[in-house]
């Protein structure tokens, strides 16, 4: 299995020192990297500004890293094409911000006037991979939202991103140590849940338990497909 892995913050630069970004860790990268790499996986993981690197202890995790979405965006059109299995884990800007062509050049001082920011939306990352994938490859994608509107939210980014797996969970459980979560697969159906909340520490686990037997059931189908 060849293991394409997002993980970490997007920082969008607002000057030289500023920028919009977000609170993601790059904590479930890391651990789903270091897992896949412990089962034999080939692994190439593409990570964010101050995010958590999986160990270095493996040769079989190779690490790119990224600062913006227009980063990430390009790192992924490189290197979408080499992997079996793609887990969107990285929690990319929906905005950023329109400044002058200059201004990563220079940084804008405080005044006595207020100060607007102009935000433009960020392209949509996994439905562009959802457009470029092949029929073999598998896209997985996340869906942190809230407890009441989680499922419902879900199925709805499967529909417009193109994707086939989205893992669903509660934005409550976000800076908890235990998690809970749904697999949803494409036409909006429960694959897999948690059994209640679990460690943080064996979601890795469980996550790639679950997507390796997809996997093998999409292979199959694939392989019937074109016989």
């Amino acid at each position: 299995m060849r293991l394409l892995i997002t993980a970490g913050p997007t920082h969008e630069p607002i000057d030289a020192v500023r920028f919009l970004g977000n609170r993601s860790s790059g904590r479930l990268g890391a651990a789903l990297a270091e897992t896949a790499a412990s089962r034999g996986w080939d692994v190439r993981t593409l990570v964010g500004p101050h995010a958590i690197l999986p160990s270095p202890s493996s040769d079989a995790i190779e690490v790119h890293r990224f600062q913006s979405t227009a980063d990430l965006e390009a790192l992924l059109v490189e290197h979408l094409p080499w992997c079996d299995m793609l887990i969107m884990a990285a929690a990319v800007s929906d905005f950023t911000p329109v400044v002058p062509d200059d201004a990563q050049d220079t940084k804008w001082r405080r005044g006595s006037d207020e100060l607007s920011l102009q935000l433009r939306p960020t392209p949509d990352l996994l439905k562009g991979c959802a457009e470029r994938a092949r029929g073999d490859q598998l896209l997985v994608g996340f869906a942190l939202e809230p407890a009441e509107t989680m499922l419902a939210s879900a199925r709805g980014k499967l529909e417009r991103k193109g994707i086939d797996f989205i893992v669903a969970n509660p934005l409550e459980t976000m800076d908890a140590d235990r998690i809970e979560a749904t697999i949803l697969q494409r036409g909006g159906e429960p694959i897999a849940q948690t059994d209640g909340t679990i460690p943080k520490t064996d979601f890795a686990g469980w996550l790639l338990d679950q997507l390796d037997a997809a996997a093998a059931v999409r292979s199959t189908d694939h392989r019937t497909a074109h016989e």
